[in-house]
């Protein structure tokens, strides 16, 4: 076998997760060959930016890169662009590839490998109405999808966003700076409904309404509606059309996880895959990271999640260099996560899922403040609004569990570091 077709360590997946495995293992020291294979043609760059500084034209690709284009050749990481895994042979440690942009009936070629890390993520969840695979209906989770947006924009003025998350809600706020009409759809009763309590979904829909978005919640998409093959409008299930040439849709990806499933992983009930402690899968030399991977977390109660954040990937890589350079270590990081729209600076810490009292430590009026979230007396989660001294301090509150009195928390003169329970 010829060292071009085996890697030591074989990364599939070239976003956050999969590139800093490579760079954790040099910076570990890792002596063996590592190959970077990913779907995309370009070099590994950060992806919060591309609903936020990047399609705002504030932030051009070179400054997104996660390291210098150069970088990778220089640490001896092998990068394997433009090419899709389709299959993995965990018994012959081999995975098959494909042209990423072939459709059908495209030349397989094969890979071998010492351990395989899959870091492939997602694609984002598509709707399933008619009209769904109209030009001019985007996803943001490339930079191709972002650069396709940004060619299209000055023919646009009314934009339809469907999903009232973070992805939404950020593309909301920048195409309303440059100027665009938007309208911002939610299927549920409030946004962020997800990952936040009521009192920050309310303050959002506020905050974007009073910047003249129109933001509806409780409604559903019935179709897109086409015009010589373009998106031309969205229909409600009430029947109301909504006339734009532009609609993004933000509602969720899909784990990326086929090829490890059809091989035996163990499957996350269709929410990604298995890992233990040390991000393995029931694969043998098989880890997996970053979106795709459900892991057991504390923050959780126990339960099997699947964080989407930098945090995630970041930490998850460090914990899969330590187990191939002989450290086990347990992945116990407490999940982090921010979203910047409009002057706002919104940092979370924790997970509020589940929380019975939702505590206001501030003003919202003020545009400064935090959600502070408790469950049976503990405090699992801080929603943070420009308000970083709060995320830092809390975060020490959320990693303890700390049963702190409500009173406590609520109070804006109590510095809440001075509530950190002593070790």
């Amino acid at each position: 076998m010829s060292a071009r077709n085996h890697h030591d360590v074989l990364i599939v997946g070239a976003g956050h997760a999969g590139a800093q495995v490579a760079i954790a293992l040099r910076q570990r020291g890792y002596a063996g060959t590592i190959g970077v294979i990913g779907d995309e043609t370009s070099p590994p760059y950060e992806r919060p930016p591309l609903s936020k500084d990047y399609l705002a034209g504030e932030k051009a690709f070179d400054r997104i890169l996660l390291r210098p284009a150069s970088f990778w050749g220089e640490r001896g990481i092998t990068l394997i662009p433009g090419r899709r895994v389709t299959r993995v042979d965990a018994a012959e440690r081999c995975v098959s590839h494909v042209d990423a942009q072939a459709t059908e009936n495209a030349d397989e070629t094969s890979l071998h490998y010492g351990t395989l890390v899959w870091a492939a993520g997602g694609s984002p969840r598509r709707l399933g109405c008619d009209g769904h695979d109209l030009a001019g209906v985007h996803g943001v989770r490339t930079r191709d999808d972002v650069d396709r947006m940004i060619a299209e924009l000055p023919g646009v003025t009314r934009v339809v966003v469907v999903g009232g998350g973070y992805i939404g809600l950020e593309a909301a706020a920048v195409l309303t700076k440059l100027g665009k009409q938007v309208t911002v759809l939610e299927a549920q009763d409030r946004v962020l409904a997800r990952v936040a309590g009521a009192a920050l979904s309310r303050f959002y829909e506020a905050e974007h309404r009073a910047h003249g978005v129109d933001l509806r919640t409780g409604v559903t998409v019935a179709a897109i509606e086409g015009a010589d093959g373009a998106a031309s409008g969205v229909r409600l299930a009430d029947d109301t059309v909504l006339p734009c040439e532009m609609v993004i849709v933000g509602i969720g990806i899909v784990p990326a996880v086929a090829p490890l499933i059809a091989a035996g992983a163990g499957s996350a009930g269709g929410n990604g895959v298995m890992v233990d402690a040390q991000c393995r899968t029931t694969l043998p030399n098989v880890f997996a990271v970053g979106d795709c991977a459900a892991h057991a977390s504390r923050f959780a109660g126990g339960d099997l999640i699947r964080v989407e954040s930098v945090q995630n990937a970041n930490d998850q890589a460090a914990i899969v260099a330590k187990a191939l350079t002989g450290v086990e270590e347990a992945y116990s990081a407490v999940p982090w996560f921010w979203s910047n729209q409009y002057d706002l600076k919104l940092q979370s810490v924790g997970l509020s899922t589940g929380h019975d009292l939702a505590l206001l430590r501030g003003d919202p009026a003020s545009r400064s403040f935090s959600v502070v979230y408790l469950k049976a007396g503990r405090v699992i989660a801080l929603d943070c609004v420009n308000k970083t001294r709060d995320y830092v301090q809390g975060r020490a509150l959320v990693v303890a569990s700390a049963r702190i009195e409500p009173a406590l928390l609520a109070d804006i003169t109590v510095d809440l570091k001075t509530l950190v329970p002593a070790d």
